[in-house]
């Protein structure tokens, strides 16, 4: 069948991302990379004066510390090019040559400069932090390094000595084994054979399993859903074995550095006590009650005498067929976005009409979306938009909150301390979803329309604060068991999982014997201690998002001083400075009660079409 979806040299240029900003052309690209090798090189020439710690001067850390940021700023704005050119078109073989050229020159040099973070951390602390404190003598002349160091040298108390270091980075590439062997048996291996959807008979993989849920017709979500955990449960003991292994690396690796747990080794770089992972599963946990009412809204919606698992995903209101062109979704944003003043309102209008966006798919284009924000260039954005399609235009809002948060962070903080961390970053992307369901839901005049746009909203906050709390439960029961030395088995994984999945899911769901096999299939797993973000992200982009909406201009500047913080702040700290605090529980308790609100509104609404 001939395909229907345009070339790349056939998408129009007004509808492609600017990447000639970043580099004129290949020449200019190649001979960047060769620049960027070599100022690799002079940060390797002051090596040597760093074999003594207690004689290092600070002119000389001064020095390798301004050849390291020119190496690592070049590094980022060729990586990002080549990241985003092989993203357009992953079928070019230029894009594909070039990605990995990048990756092998870069892996090579910063192999190389893999002795200064551990050597900087070696010279007597209280010297360093006098070069750094800014009413000393040469606290001017440090004043872009004095956040990176006082960063690096939080780390100090867990990182082992050179020697040492440089085993564990060489174990790293054999220690991702489980999760490379997860994917590759998931994705590739495993073979789910094909389902019969309104006589065309399709393949069903671990990409359209989900698409399948969504059928109208019971039988088909059912066979789906039975057929593709067989696969799952044919292969189950090499599975679980994958996850144990992965459970038994993490545990061993935060006892190798000292810490005392593995969820601690993963919330310490951010500076996040483990108090935080606990409030928010104590938190969702005693709020479990508009989860049940929303899958009793299902079940009854469903007109099914038995709730399935496999009957939770079906859109309660059939999608609305509402054509928005791409400059008209960009109206719609920036008009919801409007309590953000004229800066961020024009600002992103300009990025999303002015060659930010790479709009429309085309042959070989990666799926789905997402925001690249450097510091020497605009951010980027990749979409995959279809005017036919409602939720794009909250893709859109979403990923240009995210290059929203790039552009102000490039704007107020030096290099090496410009980027924000994972969990600060849904919070600006959800924030811009929240303000802009807020102005369609109130201007929605069809009740089918305002019922529709209800359902996918609490879809989609269940998803990241429900459904992701239950998977970092999960992860941390695992890891607990392993730690007071229970031997994590197959039987064990699952019988913790359907503990969950009774506990979230609630009385009106009936499950399959296979369904705690859902605990094998989440590759999120294999990045331990991660999938919370999501949920205090959108915990904390609720609360701020009602705060600015109900206050006036001190509520939107303590916003806009989050968005500028970048990463010169931990992320409670810079949250803190937009007015929540996420060492508390109240945010995800308001968020829990929000998404209560929602499935109120919704269950009305329901009401007025059915």
């Amino acid at each position: 069948m001939k395909s229907t979806t345009p070339k790349r040299a056939d998408i129009a240029k007004e509808n492609q991302w600017k990447l000639e900003l970043l580099f004129e052309s290949e020449q200019a690209w190649q001979s960047a990379l060769q620049e960027a090798i070599k100022s690799g090189e002079r940060v390797l020439l002051y090596k040597d004066t760093f074999e003594n710690p207690a004689e290092v001067e600070s002119a000389t850390l001064l020095n390798c510390l301004q050849a390291f940021e020119t190496f690592e700023k070049q590094s980022e704005k060729l990586g990002q090019y080549a990241f985003l050119k092989k993203s357009e078109d992953e079928g070019n073989s230029e894009n594909i040559a070039r990605l990995s050229q990048y990756i092998m020159a870069m892996t090579e040099i910063s192999a190389k400069l893999s002795w200064f973070v551990p050597a900087l951390m070696q010279i007597p602390e209280d010297k360093v932090r006098a070069w750094i404190d800014p009413s000393g003598a040469e606290g001017k002349a440090f004043a872009d390094y004095k956040i990176f160091i006082e960063k690096t040298l939080y780390l100090k108390v867990h990182t082992l000595s050179d020697r040492e270091e440089k085993m564990l980075t060489l174990l790293s590439e054999s220690g991702g084994t489980a999760q490379r062997s997860f994917s590759v048996l998931t994705n590739v291996d495993l073979q789910f054979g094909s389902i019969t959807d309104r006589g065309e008979e399709k393949e069903l993989t671990q990409s359209s399993f989900s698409q399948f849920l969504l059928s109208p017709d019971r039988a088909v979500r059912e066979k789906a859903y039975k057929q593709f955990y067989a696969g799952f449960d044919a292969h189950k003991n090499t599975i679980a074995s994958l996850y144990i292994g992965q459970v038994q690396q993490n545990t061993a690796m935060a006892k190798i550095r000292g810490y005392g747990s593995a969820r601690e080794n993963a919330l310490y770089p951010d500076k996040v006590p483990v108090s935080v992972y606990d409030n928010l599963i104590k938190s969702v946990r005693d709020n479990l009650e508009p989860l049940h009412r929303f899958y009793a809204l299902v079940q009854k919606t469903l007109k099914v005498e038995e709730l399935r698992h496999y009957d939770v995903y079906v859109p309660l209101v059939a999608e609305i067929r509402k054509h928005t062109e791409y400059t008209e979704a960009v109206d719609i944003i920036t008009e919801a976005l409007q309590p953000l003043g004229g800066e961020y309102v024009n600002t992103i209008r300009s990025g999303l009409l002015g060659g930010w966006v790479d709009r429309y798919e085309n042959q070989g284009k990666r799926s789905g979306a997402f925001s690249s924000g450097g510091f020497e260039s605009e951010p980027y954005i990749l979409m995959n938009y279809k005017p036919d399609v409602i939720r794009d235009v909250f893709t859109l809002a979403h990923e240009g909150g995210h290059s929203m948060h790039s552009w102000y962070s490039v704007r107020n903080n030096p290099f090496l301390c410009h980027d924000y961390t994972i969990f600060e970053a849904e919070v600006a992307s959800t924030f811009n979803e929240e303000l802009l369901f807020r102005s369609m839901v109130k201007k929605a005049s069809d009740p089918k329309e305002r019922a529709y746009l209800l359902s996918i909203r609490a879809s989609d906050i269940l998803a990241t604060l429900y459904r992701q709390t239950m998977f970092a439960e999960f992860e941390m029961i695992t890891h607990q068991l392993v730690e007071s030395g229970t031997p994590l088995t197959l039987d064990r994984l699952r019988a913790e999982y359907k503990k969950l999945l009774t506990a979230y899911f609630g009385p009106a769901m009936h499950f399959e014997e296979v369904s705690d096999l859902e605990c094998l299939r989440i590759p999120h797993f294999y990045r331990a201690f991660y999938v919370y973000k999501y949920a205090t992200g959108i915990s904390a982009s609720l609360a701020l998002a009602e705060r600015v909406l109900s206050g006036g201009e001190t509520e939107r500047n303590d916003y806009f001083n989050f968005l500028k913080s970048g990463g010169s702040r931990y992320p409670i700290e810079a949250l803190k400075v937009a007015g929540v605090d996420m060492a508390s529980p109240e945010p995800v308790r308001a968020a829990c009660n929000h998404f209560g609100e929602i499935v109120t509104e919704l269950e009305k609404a329901l009401k007025t079409i059915l």
